[in-house]
Order: C-alpha cells, then structure tokens, then sequence
C-alpha cells in the first residue's frame, strides 16, 4: 500500500505542476507545539487495603492515598510527594499517616530507561512502643536504581538508616504473636545492632493485553540486614481497566511467604485482641487517576 501512495503522488507531482503558496504551506503543516518545560501532575487511589512490598500497613482496611509529581522535562530531574493513611496499631503514637517525599533523575533511549534517586518515609511521631524521646522512630530514607526495558523492570532499593527504625534496642523488646492466639510468646527478634543497609530488589512488569486492559505482576525480596528472620519474598499479580474518563480499576491477588509471627497486628474483635497476618494472600481493589 506504502509503494502505490508514493507511486500516486509522483505522478500527481508531474501530471499538475501547481504552485503552492508559503500560507498554504504553512496551513496544511502548522508548527509542532514546544515541548513544555516541566509537567506538573496529581495522583487519587482508594483501595480495601494498603500492601507495601506485600505486608498490609493498614492491619488490612481500606486506605485514601494521593500525591503530586514534579519533572523537569529537559534535564529529567523529579521531585514528588505521596501520602496514604497507615494503622495506628502498626505505627504507634503517630497521627496514623505515612508521607513519602522522593526525588531524582530518569532518562530512556528508545526502549529502555534510567531511574535513579531516594525516597524518605515519614511518619510524624509515630515511634516503636509509642513512647517517644529515645524510641526508635519508624522513619526510613532509601536509595534505589531502575532499569526498564518496554514493559519490564528491575529495581533495586538500599536503605541507609535503619530499616523502618529497627534497631538493637526495639529489637530487644519486639516480642513474636504466638501461634496466632493474640498472646505473645517469651521470644523476643533480639539485639543484633542496626539495620542499616537492609535491602529490597524487585521486578516489575506490564503488558497491555488489549485496549484498556493491562496485565501486571511482580515479585520481590526484602533482606533486612542482621535479622534474616524477617527477610521474606512478596508477589503481586493483578489486571486493570481504564476508563475514558481517566479512572483505573483494578483488581490484584498479593502476597507473601513472611513469617507471620513477626509480621502481624493485633486487632479487637467482640472485646478480646486478636492477631492478624499482615503478609498473608490477599486481594486488592483500587480505583485510581492521575490528573
């Protein structure tokens, strides 16, 4: 079809010798439209539960997240802001709200694509055991590279302050959920010193299958560095819709192979504290937009 066109438009080209004015030029071929300095852009999710790296951070109830990202177009230099509700059992003493803030610079060539940065995780006075002063606080700050080739990626994340806060100290006094009862068995996660260098490396990928259907899954690591009895494996693989009016539904099975007597929250249920596996296989429904 490509070689009929052009062998049309040859002959067109000698059978009518028409002169073309610089207006008419200019009309059938306006000017591309300058590539704006920077883009600004908002995010709105509403799910039935907050899973981060696999493990529910709202002892699994629904959640309200939303952010606001900043890039610098020609350089690639972001910055942004994410914050979602977390339960105040989990972080304790807090206001029960997690606030990212991130930044860093990403580029791609063609199919494949760079990210580097880091993201800090606040929780505003939150501390382990609620107590405050010298607690640990649940504040984290990381580093982490991505790479990404169409619609597949791998990214790798290193934390340079302890892990979520986990220290000698708390470490010493977080005790395990014994077998799920809501009492606490006698066996403390221990001193071990810092966790400082703990880290989690992750792959990612999306397809769209069809028009407005997307296909994703995920599977990553956590290796928390002196307490390999928390390390674990999390996996997630979902499937979305989105809507022409710029809404995305979707709906995921998540999970983890986690120790469940370390990765757990008490909750109360007809007056007596019950235990609940915070890591255990799940699913997500979230409807979202970016605007």
């Amino acid at each position: 079809m490509r070689k009929l066109a052009l062998a049309a438009a040859v002959a067109a080209v000698f059978a009518s010798p028409v002169m073309v004015s610089t207006a008419q030029a200019q009309t059938a071929a306006p000017a591309a439209a300058p590539t704006p300095d920077y883009t600004l852009t908002g995010n709105l999710t509403i799910a039935n539960d907050y899973r981060f790296r696999g493990v529910s951070q709202t002892l699994g109830g629904p959640t309200v997240q939303g952010g606001i990202d900043f890039t610098h177009t020609a350089s690639g230099i972001y910055l942004g802001n994410w914050n979602s509700n977390v339960s105040g059992v989990q972080y304790t003493g807090g206001n029960g709200a997690e606030m990212d803030f991130y930044g860093g610079w990403r580029h791609s060539w063609g199919d494949w694509g760079l990210d580097l940065g880091g993201l800090y995780y606040y929780y505003n006075n939150a501390y382990y055991g609620g107590t405050g002063g010298t607690s640990a606080r649940y504040n984290n700050f990381e580093g982490y590279i991505s790479g990404s080739w169409k619609w597949i990626s791998v990214k790798y994340s290193y934390a340079f302050t302890n892990y979520f806060g986990l220290r000698g100290n708390t470490g010493a006094a977080t005790t395990a959920k014994d077998c799920f009862t809501g009492s606490t068995c006698t066996t403390t996660l221990g001193d071990h010193g810092d966790s400082k260098g703990s880290q989690y490396i992750e792959v990612n990928a999306s397809y769209e299958i069809v028009p407005k259907w997307t296909l994703s899954g995920h599977v990553g690591h956590v290796k928390v560095k002196n307490y390999g009895v928390l390390d674990y494996t999390d996996y997630k693989v979902g499937i979305a819709y989105a809507f022409d009016s710029g809404w995305t539904l979707g709906a995921a099975a998540v999970g983890t192979d986690a120790n469940k007597q370390w990765y757990s929250g008490e909750r109360t249920v007809n007056g007596n504290n019950q235990a609940k596996d915070l890591g255990t296989v799940t699913g997500v429904v979230s409807l979202s937009k970016t605007f």
